[in-house]
């Protein structure tokens, strides 16, 4: 590039062409930017002029960067973020705050932690609001585009850039109604499997962009590895999409569901559920807090993240 061209770029165009890598999409990126798909269209002809590369190509998934766009968009998009952070309020003031938080998350997170999540905004931040958005096939996009702060759920494969940490771990237990013929305290493998089971969908799922995350709770084949050992199988009567569909098929049937140990304690003191400990030995599952490094030089988001911290100890 030369130093002519250098002088036609300004923050403006840096800033379409990183949302325009995240997004692969005019209008997406218009939207996000608030500006119209025609002026998107003339920022990125400025761009291609002044780098002198045609930064993206049409294809039927939408645009496809060329290979200069995928070795400078990083860089631009740390400088971005740079000054974004030397910009930022260096304060946060959570008594009068009307900031909007982002969190994706699944059924657990939904029953076990937001409720005291609420609890304690209402109480510090009465002012804040709160999104619980579900999972989505662009979880990490909704992450760079700012379009949401924090992922809580298992432990994901993804870029360096994702900071994971352990949020809570939990062990499983398994729970069946309080009618149900399965005697009340231990129980024998034999036992437990003389009743159907609901499984929770069990899947590994390619959000996009590289990052994939556990489905659902698991147990590491625990159950059954045990199962093998032991010459035993079980019958799978219904398999659920998530913790509170099995425990819905759970108060109607007599089968059986395996449980985070939380959740199942909840539903537990309604009375109508018996929570039973596994006969085997079951491995504990830890719960991720996942979310961009960068964005920490918010304040506002290093508030939430310490919240999030003191909710999950205190479940």
């Amino acid at each position: 590039m030369n130093e002519l061209h250098i002088h036609r770029l300004d923050l403006n165009l840096l800033r379409v062409l990183d949302v325009l890598l995240q997004e692969r999409n005019a209008t997406r990126a218009g939207a996000r930017l608030g500006l119209s798909q025609s002026a998107v269209s003339h920022a990125l002809g400025r761009l291609r002029y002044a780098l002198d590369d045609e930064l993206f190509h049409r294809d039927p998934r939408g645009l496809k960067p060329t290979p200069r766009a995928l070795e400078i968009g990083p860089q631009v998009h740390s400088a971005l973020t740079q000054l974004e952070a030397a910009f930022a309020p260096t304060s946060f003031e959570a008594a009068t705050t009307e900031r909007r938080f982002v969190l994706m998350a699944g059924a657990y997170t939904c029953g076990v932690l937001v409720p005291r999540l609420v609890e304690r905004m209402a109480r510090e931040a009465p002012n804040a609001g709160l999104v619980i958005a579900e999972f989505g096939p662009d979880i990490l996009d909704q992450l760079d585009g700012r379009r949401a702060d924090f992922v809580i759920g298992g432990f994901a494969s993804g870029p360096e850039r994702l900071v994971q940490e352990v949020l809570l771990t939990e062990y499983l237990v398994w729970v069946v109604r309080a009618e149900n013929p399965l005697p009340s305290g231990p129980i024998s493998l034999q036992t437990l499997v003389s009743v159907p089971h609901v499984v929770i969908a069990r899947s590994r799922t390619d959000w996009g962009s590289g990052l994939t995350i556990p489905g659902s709770w698991e147990d590491a084949d625990a159950f059954e590895a045990v199962l093998h050992e032991h010459g035993l199988k079980r019958r799978i009567g219904v398999t659920t999409p998530d913790t509170y569909s099995a425990v819905s098929v759970v108060r109607q049937s007599d089968m059986a569901a395996l449980l985070p140990s939380r959740m199942a304690n909840l539903t537990k003191q309604s009375g109508l559920l018996r929570v039973l400990e596994p006969p085997y030995v079951s491995p504990k599952v830890e719960l991720g807090l996942i979310y961009l490094a960068d964005r920490m030089a918010d304040p506002a988001l290093v508030w939430m993240r310490d919240l999030l911290r003191q909710v999950a100890a205190e479940v």
